[in-house]
């Protein structure tokens, strides 16, 4: 079953959202990181079997400010 799991995550500079992307692509199970809103302040990751609580963890290292915001499983197409 694949996730749709949105992080929060609070930085204007571009350099620090590389970092979370690059983090997000690294996770295990991550098929699309994309990030989205105004400011480019949510990142969604879609996939399947992705923790979403280590995930969050591992990006907020790499920048100080993140937060798990949503985790919703995804329906299936053509189901």
């Amino acid at each position: 079953m694949k996730n749709k799991i949105v992080i929060n995550i609070q930085t204007n500079c571009e350099k620090c959202r590389t970092y979370a992307m690059k983090e997000a692509v690294k996770a295990s199970g991550a098929n699309s990181v994309e990030l989205q809103g105004e400011n480019k302040n949510r990142m969604v990751v879609i996939g399947e079997g992705v923790d979403a609580a280590a995930l969050t963890k591992s990006v907020r290292k790499k920048i100080k400010n993140a937060s798990l915001e949503i985790v919703q499983q995804l329906k299936l197409e053509g189901k």
